[in-house]
This record gives structure tokens, C-alpha cells and sequence, in this order.
């Protein structure tokens, strides 16, 4: 008999690969939007590898929610980047009309409360991981372990913005409600 044996580092790349794959497909499709296996097809595996890397479907939705949180720190909120630029980036035409690459609260948020424990975890995880990254950007001087409220009204401004833009299916309506947040977020 033949032993195969894959790389080092292989069944990290895989289970990499199913993550990310499973975090574009959750902000695209919704958090019942799509089965495990068809989760899998999209990552280029079949459905029976799935429990080799998770134990359960909640267990890989949590952390396709931790990881898109991740992106968006990345891309948006990175440490080069300054306040009009967050927002400049963040209430964007681009965010909207992109879900699959933006943020996973204003495309999943909604639905997370009622989702079970362990997925409610990671979104809990991944609203105060966006409120601190905002806190730093609006007072980058000032450090605290507090949230003013400035951040609490600003972070709810975006993420509502961005969550009403997408329900108007008004392009010019949503560029208005996206320009106003931008506006009364800057001030």
C-alpha cells in the first residue's frame, strides 16, 4: 500500500482556503444562504473533507466572521491609514456594491443576534474589535480602555449607512445616505 503524504503546511492552506472562501460566500449569500456543501465546492474540496477541519457549521461560520473582520481592519482601518480615509473608505459606492469584500457587519450584522452562541460570539467579538479600531482613529493621541461616545454614534452611523444604502435599490438615494454619513462623521 502507498502512503501519500501531503506537504507540511498543507492542511493549514486548505483550511485557509475554506475560511476565506466561506467568508466571501457568507456576505454575499447570507448566513443561511448556503450549505456546507456547497461551501466546500466553492473552496475546490468535496463536502466529505469539511469535518477534517471543522467540527460543526457554526464552528466554520464563526470563524469565516472572525476572518472577514480581519479583512476589514486590514484594508480599511489600517495603521497608514487616517480618519477621512476610513471613512472615505468605508462609506464608499465600492463597500456597497461589494459585500463579498466588505465589512461582515453591515452585510451580516443584522442576522447575528440570532444566530447561535458560538457565531453570536464572533460577531460580538468583531463589533468591539471595529469600535476599538475607530476609537484609535478619532483619538489616536489619546488613548483608553473606554469607548467615548463619539465612537459608539460614529461606528452606528457607518455600518447603518452602508445597511440602508444596500435596502434602498436607489443608486442616487444611496449615494446620498453614503455622502451624509460621510459628512456628518468627519465633523
Amino acid at each position: 500500500m502507498i502512503v501519500m503524504r501531503y506537504p507540511e503546511g498543507h492542511k493549514d492552506e486548505v483550511h485557509d482556503r475554506i475560511v476565506k472562501s466561506t467568508s466571501q460566500a457568507l456576505r454575499s449569500h447570507g448566513l443561511g444562504g448556503i450549505s456546507i456543501p456547497a461551501l466546500m465546492k466553492r473552496a475546490g474540496l468535496t463536502h466529505g473533507g469539511f469535518y477534517s477541519h471543522f467540527p460543526d457549521r457554526d464552528a466554520l461560520v464563526a470563524e469565516a466572521i472572525s476572518a472577514a473582520a480581519a479583512e476589514t481592519a486590514e484594508h480599511v482601518f489600517g495603521d497608514d491609514q487616517q480618519l477621512p480615509d476610513v471613512l472615505d473608505r468605508y462609506l464608499s459606492r465600492s463597500h456597497l456594491d461589494h459585500p463579498t469584500h466588505g465589512c461582515v457587519l453591515a452585510a451580516l450584522g443584522t442576522d447575528g443576534a440570532r444566530q447561535p452562541a458560538q457565531v453570536r460570539r464572533a460577531f460580538s467579538e468583531a463589533a468591539r474589535g471595529m469600535l476599538r479600531l475607530l476609537e484609535r482613529k478619532l483619538h489616536p493621541k489619546k488613548p483608553t480602555a473606554s469607548l467615548s461616545d463619539e465612537t459608539l454614534a460614529r461606528a452606528s452611523m457607518m455600518i447603518g449607512a452602508v445597511v440602508l444604502g444596500r435596502l434602498v435599490n436607489d443608486a442616487p438615494l444611496a449615494d446620498r445616505i453614503l455622502e451624509a454619513a460621510r459628512k456628518h462623521s468627519s465633523d
